[in-house]
């Protein structure tokens, strides 16, 4: 039962935590910038978009306005699903994690501010998928892509599939999978091996190193 562990039910982040996705998104990000006859960032900060909402980035990482973010979210958005979506690289030891909890009693949901569509094509590519009860990311337009708003859609999906809600957790690499967890009560344990800064860990219940500390964590067994 999963009332048996320490947690009743998991949802994972995707970027940063199950696949270091930064040479896709930071090409297509500069393929991007070029389009649209401005400065490419140097890769360094082009690495600070990696976890939030892409729109929220074009807006406080790029200063653009509604219009700009929309054109340049088109832009990007081509270009990443023909060159850049699978330009990733899974992080060791985490299929191992997913499959152990798809053999657990515990309910496994994706919670990604990557657009479900892009979230499903990436796990389908890595034979992942099949370890999720729910693939929950951004909607396509973008509405839903807070990652509070996705953690919020993630547990009512769970919600209704009649999952055990009285422990979730949220697994995670930047601070806006803690604080987007935290708004719905969920801790969360954050992963160092993704995109976030050391003082990103504040307010998680634990930080881990490995894939094998990780399933220690959760109470599953390591291979």
């Amino acid at each position: 039962m999963a009332s048996d562990y320490p947690y009743t039910a998991v949802l994972f982040d995707l970027d940063g935590t199950i696949v270091d996705s930064a040479p896709g998104i930071t090409s297509s990000l500069a393929y991007t910038f070029g389009a649209m006859g401005l400065p490419i960032p140097p890769p360094a900060k082009l690495l600070e978009w990696i976890g939030p909402p892409i729109m929220d980035s074009f807006r406080d990482l790029a200063g653009f306005d509604p219009l700009t973010s929309a054109r340049a979210l088109a832009i990007y958005r081509e270009h990443y699903v023909m060159t850049g979506v699978f330009d990733a690289e899974l992080y060791p030891g985490l299929p191992d994690v997913l499959r152990a909890i798809h053999e657990s009693p515990l309910p496994l949901s994706l919670a990604t501010s990557k657009p479900e569509s892009t979230a499903r094509l990436i796990l389908e590519h890595y034979d992942l998928a099949q370890y999720f009860d729910e693939l929950t990311g951004a909607s396509e337009d973008e509405v839903r892509s807070a990652k509070a708003d996705v953690v919020f859609e993630a547990l009512r999906r769970m919600r209704a599939r009649g999952a055990d809600l009285s422990r979730p957790v949220m697994i995670g690499d930047r601070h806006h999978d803690v604080l987007g967890a935290a708004a719905h009560d969920v801790p969360t344990i954050f992963v160092t091996w993704g995109y976030g800064a050391p003082e990103e860990t504040a307010g998680t219940v634990a930080v881990v190193d490995t894939a094998a500390e990780l399933l220690t964590v959760l109470g599953l067994d390591v291979p």
